[in-house]
């Protein structure tokens, strides 16, 4: 019986990491991060770092896993619908990026040997982004589409030192696939005669190693404390820069740095049924300070970016109304690390508000969660920086997720 158990794990575990890898992912969060890690999580606002009952603790807090029981398998995913808009500041035009559903998903196992060590396996997209703008578009010079992927394999091991606090250490193998396109004026290439568009696309992957650590404190039966830290993880993706005047695409390798994280959250448990925490996220982008295309005998295309730390703020929780349903919510506020002189369409980014609902039912050995959040972003107006005045004008950017897991307790 054990072993007709761990066979159909292994099976559930091969068909959705290669699910996994197939779906495009978009950003939620500052940057280009993605933290709908889990449904339970999102309708919390992602406050989870000091408390949870699930396996996406291992995204959040991996220490946290030294808190569930038996073997657990949790999956997911959270459906994605941005809308971006753009007026211009000189013709009043307006454009919009293209209508995409994206929907980055996750799979979680964790098992616990003893009352001391529990271990875990996460797969999910710790960073993503796609942007699509029209090809004929004011800003087409600087972007018309930016498309990252990444997959994050991640192992942990939680050790419960004494029966309040439990370290966690983890490995981050992350692999990542990009695409960037725009458009060149013809006459950039010394062509004469009527100027026209030329394309230019990269595509390339990639891949690189980090780890990740996780820290839990159960003060007293009320209150908890946590934290937990993701490295930073510095990518070459290798691959091919096409132009559409050139006979045969040239390859390069483009340098790509993934942020610092620090995440800490106080956990209050009023009674049996409430669940109330407030936290904070740090994330080092100053990490993504350009980006740079090598191409082999040519200078090298760079992108200024010149990103800075930023942080998030947010409070949620949840409340149980008896043995089968829970109702969640929070609420998340975080500025974005992209300063005024390299604000370029690509990446639109501004201060951000989250606002999440959502629920969980748990029938015997299975649990599933339901989370919304409706993502409103400030107003961010472009004006002639290091891109120039291409471009130039107001994005307004608002999004829908809906997200669902299902759990399992072995």
């Amino acid at each position: 019986m054990k072993n007709d158990r761990w066979r159909t794990v292994t099976v559930l575990c091969i068909v959705f990491v290669i699910f996994l890898m197939c779906i495009p992912s978009s950003s939620r969060g500052s940057g280009f991060g993605i933290f709908t890690q889990g449904a339970s999580a999102l309708g919390q606002g992602a406050a989870v770092v000091a408390h949870s009952d699930y396996p996406e603790a291992i995204f959040y807090n991996p220490a946290l896993i030294s808190e569930l029981q038996g073997t657990q398998l949790e999956v997911g995913t959270t459906l994605i619908f941005i809308n971006r808009d753009f007026t211009s500041a000189s013709t009043g035009a307006t454009a919009e990026t293209e209508d995409n559903v994206f929907f980055p998903s996750t799979f979680y196992v964790t098992h616990a040997f003893n009352k001391s060590l529990s271990a875990g396996l996460g797969v999910f997209n710790p960073f993503g982004l796609a942007t699509t703008w029209p090809a004929d578009w004011e800003g087409r010079y600087l972007s018309t589409k930016s498309e990252l992927t990444t997959y994050n394999i991640n192992p942990v091991v939680s050790y419960r030192i004494t029966p309040r606090l439990s370290l966690a250490a983890g490995l981050d193998v992350v692999f990542l696939d990009a695409t960037l396109e725009n458009k060149i004026p013809s006459a950039a290439f010394g062509i004469p005669g009527p100027s026209f568009d030329v394309a230019q696309k990269f595509k390339g992957s990639g891949s690189g190693i980090g780890y990740n650590l996780g820290f839990l404190l159960n003060v007293n039966d009320a209150v908890s404390i946590g934290a937990s830290y993701r490295s930073k993880v510095r990518i070459d993706a290798d691959g091919d820069l096409s132009v559409s005047i050139a006979p045969q695409d040239i390859g390069g390798n483009a340098e790509i740095a993934l942020p610092r994280q620090v995440s800490a959250g106080i956990a209050y448990k009023p009674t049996d049924r409430w669940i109330l925490e407030m936290g904070m996220r740090w994330e080092d982008w100053s990490s993504f300070d350009q980006l740079k295309i090598e191409i082999p005998g040519q200078p090298p295309v760079i992108y200024a970016r010149d990103w800075h730390e930023t942080f998030s703020l947010n409070v949620g929780g949840r409340f149980r109304i008896n043995d089968t349903y829970t109702i969640n919510a929070g609420y998340l506020y975080g500025w974005n690390p992209i300063p005024d002189r390299t604000f370029e369409p690509a990446i639109p980014d501004s201060n951000t508000h989250l606002f999440c609902l959502g629920s969980e039912a748990r029938f015997g050995m299975i649990s599933v969660a339901l989370g919304y959040a409706y993502q409103l972003q400030e107003e961010r107006t472009k004006r002639t920086n290091r891109y120039g005045s291409a471009a130039n004008g107001t994005y307004d950017t608002h999004a829908h997720l809906f997200g669902i897991s299902l759990s399992y307790t072995l």
